[in-house]
């Protein structure tokens, strides 16, 4: 095996392992946020805000997570997640405490 195979693999082995990351634990901190978010702008009660708010945020995990596998290379599926991320903080933290 060529030094230049193995290169090869190893960097096949570490865009998978991003894409993983990436779909994992950013899908975990992209639902945090959504749900967060939602709880605090949903105009009901604060727990029915909750639950809701938490129903629909289990929706974003299998988005981000087919997001980071199709994504055309693993630093944009981490830029992808990394911007939704940022932008549901900053719209929650932009929401305020709830009422």
């Amino acid at each position: 095996m060529t030094v230049k195979r193995r290169q090869e693999g190893w960097r096949y082995r570490g865009n998978v392992a991003l894409r993983v990351l990436a779909g994992s634990v950013g899908a975990y901190l992209v639902m945090a946020l959504t749900a967060a978010l939602l709880a605090r702008t949903l105009p009901m009660s604060r727990v029915e805000a909750v639950t809701t708010a938490t129903m629909i945020a289990y929706l974003a995990a299998p988005a981000v997570t087919i997001w980071a596998f199709l994504a055309r290379g693993p630093w944009r599926a981490l830029a992808g997640v990394a911007l939704v991320a940022g932008l549901l903080a900053l719209g929650a933290w932009a929401a305020g405490q709830p009422a």
